[in-house]
């Protein structure tokens, strides 16, 4: 692989993400709503109060978070912000900056739905696989129709049943929350608390996985059964090869390779995933601060978790490109 072409993929890569952030940065000022205006028209509501230099004090936090200046320029300003790694200051809980929000929820969304994304992807694509091979037994091939059922309902529809059914009529796993507040003041190392955290995420694991893995699964024994028919997958069966080592190294190398770029996009719908579920089962992760901030009108935190979706979705990306001829020796970047 050569040099040049992953300099050229590094700068799409870039271009790329320029483009999500202009977007990004002009969608929510569409609604034509003053969050700082809205925030305090939140607070009058929830306790009745309203100071009498109210106008005043919005046009005083206006020009303290450059919302008084023209579009143009603070398109400028959030540029150069973000080259600088500043994502700015909350509006909603100031004076905490957005990398200090961001700091404390993202562990909470990568334990909980980027390892649930993984094992998704491995047991869904490993149950497709068999239910595509001919020579699979007829109980895998029956997990079809169940896996379609289950695909088309939504996460969070599952994860109400899954709370009602186990957490409050069994009590076998507790109905919400990260861990055991009654326990634990915060966060801690200890095998304690990583065992309390752990049987937390089972039930929002479960119904994630519950309602992916048909897709996964579908997708794989679509492409498998497409690979079934190729020369080389014939070739190798007339060779007299293993039938272990055909299903391995012919059928599944040469099937997951749409497997693996689907995953690599599926990493952007961590997010969109989470906010339901993180709401739901009460996870203090990116979908939960990303659902307050869109309900407060906090631009600084949606461009803080945009970007940081925007930069994870593209890398991955770009991981799949340079990763592609080591999964399948066709792929050559290096030819004229």
């Amino acid at each position: 692989m050569k040099i040049s072409y992953i300099v050229r993929r590094f700068l799409f890569l870039i271009f790329v993400v320029w483009t999500a952030a202009t977007v990004l940065f002009f969608i929510p000022r569409l609604s034509r709503i003053n969050p700082i205006r809205e925030r305090f028209a939140e607070i009058q509501r929830s306790t009745g109060y309203a100071p009498r230099d109210l106008e005043n004090i919005i046009k005083a936090f206006e020009i303290k978070f450059g919302l008084d200046k023209p579009l143009v320029e603070q398109y400028l300003d959030y540029m150069s912000s973000v080259l600088r790694g500043d994502l700015g200051v909350s509006l909603m809980r100031y004076p905490k900056t957005v990398v200090e929000l961001i700091s404390q929820a993202l562990p909470w969304t990568v334990i909980l739905l980027s390892v649930t994304t993984l094992l998704t992807f491995l047991i869904g694509t490993g149950i497709g696989a068999l239910a595509g091979w001919p020579r699979s037994p007829g109980w895998v091939k029956g997990m079809v129709t169940p896996l379609m059922v289950l695909a088309a309902v939504p996460a969070y529809l599952l994860g109400l049943l899954l709370i009602y059914f186990i957490a409050f009529r069994a009590k076998l796993l507790p109905l919400s929350g990260a861990y055991t507040t009654s326990r634990f003041m915060g966060p801690e190392l200890s095998i304690d608390f990583i065992l309390d955290v752990s049987r937390h995420a089972i039930l929002p694991a479960l119904s994630l996985i519950l309602a992916s893995v048909g897709f996964w699964a579908l997708g794989m024994r679509g492409m498998g059964v497409t690979v079934q028919g190729e020369d080389y997958v014939n070739f190798a069966e007339h060779k007299g090869l293993r039938q272990r080592r055909i299903f391995y190294w012919y059928y599944v190398r040469n099937a997951i390779l749409p497997q693996v770029t689907a995953l690599a996009l599926a990493f952007g719908s961590i997010v969109s995933a989470g906010i339901l579920v993180e709401n739901l089962y009460g996870f203090p992760g990116i979908g939960s601060l990303l659902n307050a901030a869109i309900l407060a009108n906090d631009f600084f935190v949606i461009y803080g978790i945009g970007m940081i979706t925007i930069i994870a979705v593209g890398v991955s990306m770009m991981l799949v490109d340079v990763l592609y001829p080591l999964l399948d020796p066709r792929i050559r970047y290096d030819r004229k």
